[in-house]
């Protein structure tokens, strides 16, 4: 049945809020369901030929775009593969410029002001809950401070990023490998792995830590908001001075990448207090799967618009240039597709945080109305847990989901129908975002049963209302 939240009684419901109750309470069905070993991936072979496969496809796509304006050509040609190789070598500089920049971001973790948020319970720890420092507004700040001021005073040219891509990118790839080895290495030492599946390979890709810590920083959150959507950002920012310092303007089209990393990084951390009660944080380990991802992944193929549009520009020795209606409408997608994933993820996590005690009200940029639910619907089932069906989730189970995937095809559609290249973020990002979905699917229904029912029947749509 539907009922409608009362945020004072929720706040006095002992077996939910732990400012009422602070001793860890175990749902010993839901910590059966968290520890079983479930092969995804294709399993050892499957994940195997990923690690192998996907740092092969990200030099390959780069080189299409690098040297011949997003056409495909053949990966084993040995003119194709000699420029790769000496095109993305990594040097000591790039070296020295990833190292310092994550070492920067992991200080600012450590040390910069911010909320101390309490995450999910965690069945692996017997219910605990967990603190998590969420600094990530004031990190992001103090980010854009030193950057410009680098720039500004000539001691880091923000052109050097772009200019530097390719060493840049294998340094990356590099380390996604090597703090997966340190990660999952420590881990076993310290005897605190968890959900091990016995396969070495399968282990590596999905991680053998789920909550690893340096002091009070945790790395699987800070590789998730720190690393890749600044760096996203930066590149983009970087394109966009050097096609000012070759043009004399900024483009629209590349005006565009830099507002849509821009809205994405920042929506990362002023949203970072909600991040602690998510499944990446209480159910995913720290393996391959996140750690390259992170590290390497996101920030060096999510740019693929970028990347085009600023080689596009030095070889035709001016910015790419839409129609004012195409552009408008690239616009108008990437902003609409903001504001509901926003204003979604804003009213689940809210909803949750209020519900378990965690709620802290805060006034970061931008407040969107409508993301909070005031006397919001939800389906209480056996457990206890709480599913909401209003708002944004009354529309759809996955609506935030399909506001993603808006933004991310409006990143395409700004460089065009040239190649289909810069189409790779989107359509990639469907393919996970269906396999993440069934995962997830998949799991609720154990969890929940007759409950997951009643809610799919009331929230019948997953991604788009009235269609699927």
């Amino acid at each position: 049945m539907a009922k409608k939240q009362d945020t004072k009684n929720a706040e006095n419901d002992n077996d939910k809020n732990p400012k009422a109750n602070n001793t860890p309470t175990v749902n010993k069905h839901y910590e059966i369901i968290d520890s079983e070993i479930v092969y995804e991936f294709g399993g050892p072979l499957g994940v195997t030929a990923m690690m192998v496969g996907f740092p092969l496809l990200m030099y390959y796509l780069w080189g299409c775009l690098q040297f011949y304006r997003g056409k495909l050509v053949s990966p084993f040609d040995n003119q194709f593969c000699n420029q790769v190789f000496k095109g993305a070598f990594p040097t000591w500089y790039a070296t020295k410029m990833y190292v310092l920049f994550c070492l920067f971001e992991l200080f600012l973790a450590y040390f910069m002001p911010g909320p101390i948020v309490k995450g999910a319970p965690v069945s692996s720890l017997k219910g605990r809950r967990l603190d998590y420092l969420c600094n990530g507004v004031t990190s992001w700040y103090a980010t854009l401070a030193t950057s410009f001021i680098l720039h500004n005073y000539g001691w880091f040219r923000l052109t050097e990023i772009i200019d530097n891509f390719g060493p840049l990118m294998s340094v990356a790839v590099i380390s996604g490998f090597v703090i997966t080895l340190v990660i999952y290495a420590t881990t076993i030492m310290q005897g605190n792995q968890y959900r091990m599946s016995g396969h070495l390979m399968y282990d590596l890709f999905m991680g053998a830590a789920l909550n690893p810590r340096l002091g009070h920083v945790d790395l699987k959150m800070f590789a998730e908001i720190r690393i890749p959507w600044v760096l996203l950002f930066y590149i983009s920012v970087s394109a966009a001075i050097k096609e000012y310092e070759l043009f004399g303007y900024v483009s629209a089209s590349m005006s565009f990448m830099v507002l849509a990393h821009f809205l994405y990084v920042n929506a990362c951390a002023k949203g970072e207090e909600c991040i602690p009660t998510t499944w990446d944080m209480t159910y995913e380990k720290f393996g391959f799967m996140l750690i390259f991802w992170n590290f390497a992944g996101v920030p060096f193929t999510y740019c693929f618009a970028t990347i085009y549009l600023h080689n596009i520009s030095i070889d035709n020795k001016q910015p790419l240039q839409h129609s004012q209606s195409w552009t408008y409408f690239c616009y108008a997608l990437l902003l609409l597709g903001y504001y509901i994933w926003d204003t979604a993820n804003s009213q689940k996590n809210r909803f949750r945080m209020i519900n378990n005690g965690s709620y802290i009200p805060r006034y970061t940029f931008p407040q969107l109305p409508w993301g909070t639910l005031k006397n919001p619907t939800y389906i209480k089932t056996k457990s206890g847990n709480l599913l909401l069906t209003s708002g944004w989730w009354g529309i759809a189970r996955k609506i935030h989901y399909t506001a993603d995937l808006m933004m991310a095809f409006s990143w395409a559609f700004i460089t065009g129908f040239s190649t289909v290249i810069t189409y790779f973020y989107p359509v990639f990002f469907i393919v996970v975002l269906m396999h993440r979905v069934t995962r997830d699917m998949q799991r609720c229904a154990k969890k929940y049963g007759k409950d997951w029912e009643e809610y799919c029947r009331r929230v019948p749509y997953i991604f788009i209302p009235g269609i699927y």
